[in-house]
């Protein structure tokens, strides 16, 4: 059984916003963030530009660039409270460069923002990011999409 979801789903100041946008239906992005789900949860989804994104990536995790998601996780329990931050240029830049649609690649950052906002953490060794992994790519695999680390 899929857990609950309150999704809020905002954009900011995105170049090309309508591609973002049309990649990013609300049903989707409720059902991709759903699979991701062990527990009810309270997420936002926002999408932002680079100079967003660089700003909470340098103030927040004091890496001065701007990068492809950013999970801030309030709670865990008894439900998962958090905000997933993706930035539009970055996404779309790298869907390209790994020959990935727009829709797959922001997919496969929400399922991987939601397993952090759940306490998963591919940084902590190498067991751990193979283990994330294996479970990014099943459920992935349960939504139609391919491995998005391609191999």
């Amino acid at each position: 059984m899929l857990n609950n979801l309150t999704l809020s789903l905002q954009f900011g100041q995105v170049d090309d916003i309508a591609a973002h946008r049309a990649a990013l239906p609300r049903h989707k992005v409720t059902r991709w963030i759903r699979h991701a789900l062990a527990a009810d949860a309270e997420i936002t989804v926002r999408i932002v530009g680079a100079e967003e994104g660089q700003a909470l990536n340098r103030d927040y995790r004091h890496k001065d660039y701007a990068t492809n998601v950013l999970t801030f996780d309030y709670a865990q329990e008894p439900m998962v409270m958090a905000d997933l931050v993706l930035c539009a240029p970055v996404v779309a830049r790298e869907a390209q460069e790994q020959g990935k649609t727009l829709q797959a690649h922001y997919a496969h950052l929400l399922v991987h923002g939601a397993l952090h906002a759940q306490g998963w953490d591919h940084e902590t060794s190498e067991a751990d990011a193979l283990e994330m992994e294996a479970y990014e790519v099943a459920i992935l695999a349960e939504l139609g999409f391919d491995n998005p680390y391609g191999r």
